[in-house]
């Protein structure tokens, strides 16, 4: 988006923030963490995306192009989520700031977990997280055609802003200046990374 981006003035919300656990609509348990040192784990996990889940050139292809791309999106300025199945990570979601004071998102689900609620619940808690951390805004862009994602977006919160290129603009005001963090995680949620 460019330095004439609006946003919505109404805040969406609230969000979990991780750890957030959940099972996903195959009955598998997923937990969403704040990433650590797991960059190796998704180098694995991008080597494995299909050429079909890839958008806009991201993730890049290749281990040393994924090795360098992840570098950047793990700068201390970037915030980044991990959705993890048992020891895998099945999705990857990341803020990145930009020039203006606002984040850009990226999110990531593997093939094999997608359409099981997981891009939902990842995406949410990167948005809880990123209200907790201070941020008030975030936008991205979406290939037109794809509507999952589109769907996916608006269910959350984020509303298209442009539509004059080739790829649609959306955005979401997730927090105003002076708001406290709205936590929705669970007392059942946190316990349970404890153990």
């Amino acid at each position: 988006m460019n330095g004439d981006r609006s946003y919505p003035a109404a805040v969406s919300g609230p969000f979990p923030t991780p750890p957030h656990r959940f099972d996903d609509e195959d009955s598998r348990e997923i937990v969403v963490r704040v990433a650590d040192d797991d960059r190796e784990a998704l180098v694995e996990m991008y080597e494995a995306f299909d050429s079909e889940d890839r958008a806009q050139g991201i993730p890049p292809v290749g281990e040393d192009s994924i090795r360098r791309w992840l570098e950047r999106v793990f700068e201390s300025d970037c915030l980044n989520t991990i959705a993890w199945h048992d020891d895998d990570p099945v999705g990857h979601a990341m803020l990145v700031p930009d020039e203006e004071g606002a984040h850009e998102l990226a999110i990531f689900v593997l093939g094999s977990h997608q359409s099981a609620g997981i891009g939902t619940e990842l995406l949410q808690t990167l948005l809880g997280y990123g209200k907790r951390e201070g941020i008030e805004r975030v936008w991205l862009t979406v290939e037109r055609w794809n509507e999952p994602a589109i769907g996916l977006y608006q269910k959350v919160g984020f509303e298209i802003r442009n539509t004059e290129s080739f790829e649609l603009e959306m955005a979401i005001r997730i927090a105003d200046s002076g708001d406290e963090a709205d936590d929705v995680s669970t007392a059942e949620d946190d316990s349970a990374d404890e153990n």
